[in-house]
């Protein structure tokens, strides 16, 4: 299995100008600096949380089919599912019709289940199966909840002032617990 972003998202769900203003800075000379350390931070976040903010665009394939008729998929929010192909041994793709699954893309773990009878089998050994889908709280920076973009600030607050993972004469800088506290509500639940 492999997932593989297909498109990026248009923004960062904070702006240079609105860190800038939780870092108290007035001046321009470390901007390209702030914006790295947002796509950073926004990039832990959503490693960690197993989600993506911005809407975007993720190819997952797979080999096989599961057992079940579900197919959990590995990102959420669920916004969409793009598209399914399965693969014929000589590579030529063929659409599953949207009319043959039903998403779910209202649980913890979104998931596309069939109808019916069984998926059609891939006809290659590897990456038989490509599922696009679109992950994300929204297309706008509004739509990521307020205690995730929160912690985004800090984070990229933290990062600012510690710029090494250990300062020489100091204890290893971890990351401050208020921002996991921030992001607790968001994390996969495992029963």
């Amino acid at each position: 299995m492999a997932l593989v972003m297909t498109s990026g998202p248009a923004l960062e769900p904070v702006t240079v100008a609105e860190a800038k203003a939780h870092l108290r800075i007035d001046h321009s000379a470390e901007d390209i600096l702030i914006s790295s350390l947002i796509l950073t931070s926004r990039l832990h976040i959503e490693t960690a949380l197993g989600i993506a903010l911005i809407a975007q665009g993720w190819r997952y394939l797979r080999d096989r089919w599961p057992a079940s008729a579900a197919v959990g998929l590995p990102l959420r929010p669920l916004i969409a599912v793009d598209e399914i192909r399965v693969h014929r041994a000589d590579g030529s793709p063929t659409v599953v019709p949207a009319s043959e699954y039903v998403v779910d893309a209202a649980r913890a773990e979104p998931r596309v289940v069939r109808h019916g009878a069984s998926w059609p089998a891939p006809g290659r050994a590897t990456h038989g199966i490509a599922i696009d889908f679109t992950a994300g709280f929204g297309a706008a920076a509004a739509d990521v909840p307020q205690p995730i973009r929160q912690a985004l600030l800090m984070l990229t607050a933290h990062w600012y002032e510690h710029r090494s993972t250990i300062e020489i004469g100091s204890e290893a800088t971890v990351i401050p617990l208020g921002i996991s506290e921030l992001l607790m509500p968001y994390r996969r639940k495992r029963l």
